[in-house]
């Protein structure tokens, strides 16, 4: 396992000037007014596949138990779902900053080819973003003609990178950029009615976590309130991410998983670090998935967007909560063996945390 070890200027850096000192204030509902989120019952969308990965839409109530920290609680209401009866929107996200330089092209080029796929008929209303050294471009319209976004796509340009990657610095500018960019699309995506997926096309941020590697007490702040804010964002305004990784099978498996090692919810903010943040753990948490070595690009896409076609919608009444910012486990288990269920790893009770600095 690779072992991060970086002088600790670099975290002086990646958080001076841009971070307040954390206020404690309640973390403000990003859900629109009447929604589950206005109240405290939670609401869960859950997808469920079969062993091979195809979307399964005929289980019933009685099929589900729902877990909060191990507890079984009762479900409060229940629905099958399908794209035909609600809204889905698809967020095409390209990463040109965390993507070497060399695979921007190939990046490019297979997204425009799977955007030309059956003559340029999508299923679902998609947008492009482009993320790139200058900050994030959002497409403010969406469209279910391909060909059209794949001229979007063709009209970008990625330039010539103005961050130095040979810098010692260099991961930490990424971080800050990447951290930033996800805020704009999670705040943009929490203003689209329905069910959002983004799918973000990169390798990942730099996690710059691990052995050797200490934050002081206002960065893990200040990590805990932005994953605060993620869990609680995501999960109130239906959003799911994605990563897709497009280097596939030359990048070697112990990178491409170390990851695995944050994918557990904190419930601390002496527990937080930067990884907390990585798009591949969060897209975890949100009920996404993260694709890691694969070479075939465009069937990664189609993957994520088998969970638009059709989903349980799933409510429970949490027990209250002893103290602000008490973090609960969600699972979700399923009567019939052979399934695979996914949804928010978790939220937290009682919400309060330093406000969005970004």
């Amino acid at each position: 396992m690779t072992v991060i070890k970086l002088p600790c200027a670099i975290f002086a850096a990646l958080f001076a000037g841009s971070l307040p000192a954390a206020s404690q204030q309640p973390l403000p509902s990003t859900a629109p007014p009447g929604s589950a989120a206005s109240s405290d019952r939670i609401q869960l969308s859950v997808t469920v596949d079969s062993k091979s990965g195809q979307p399964i839409n005929f289980l019933h109530e009685q099929d589900f138990t729902i877990l909060d920290n191990k507890s079984p609680r009762p479900i409060t209401s229940f629905k099958v779902v399908t794209s035909a009866e609600e809204p889905v929107e698809v967020i095409l996200f390209i990463d040109a900053v965390n993507t070497p330089y060399e695979l921007t092209a190939f990046m490019r080029n297979s997204t425009e080819s799977f955007l030309k796929e059956n003559e340029g008929t999508l299923a679902h209303p998609t947008a492009i973003a482009v993320f790139t050294d200058n900050g994030v471009k959002i497409q403010p319209s969406f469209s279910t003609n391909g060909l059209e976004l794949s001229d979007v796509l063709e009209s970008q340009k990625f330039g010539l990178r103005e961050i130095n990657r040979s810098s010692q610095w260099s991961d930490v500018d990424r971080l800050n950029l990447s951290i930033n960019a996800l805020h704009q699309l999670v705040s943009y995506a929490a203003t689209l009615p329905g069910r959002k997926i983004a799918i973000w096309i990169s390798p990942g941020f730099p996690l710059l976590s691990g052995p050797g590697v200490n934050l002081s007490f206002r960065q893990e702040q200040q990590i805990f309130s932005d994953v605060l804010y993620f869990s609680s964002t995501l999960r109130e305004n239906d959003i799911a991410l994605y990563n897709v990784n497009p280097v596939g099978v030359s990048e070697p498996v112990l990178t491409a998983d170390y990851y695995l090692n944050f994918a557990k919810g904190i419930a601390r903010p002496q527990d937080a670090q930067l990884a907390d943040l990585s798009i591949q753990v969060l897209s975890a948490q949100s009920g996404g998935l993260t694709f890691t070595t694969n070479n075939d690009f465009a069937s990664q896409i189609r993957k994520c967007l088998l969970d638009a076609a059709s989903w349980y919608e799933i409510t429970f009444d949490p027990s209250p909560p002893d103290k602000p910012n008490q973090y609960h486990h969600i699972e979700v288990r399923l009567d019939q063996p052979g399934l695979i269920a996914r949804t928010s790893d978790g939220y937290y009770s009682n919400p309060v945390a330093a406000a969005p600095s970004r």
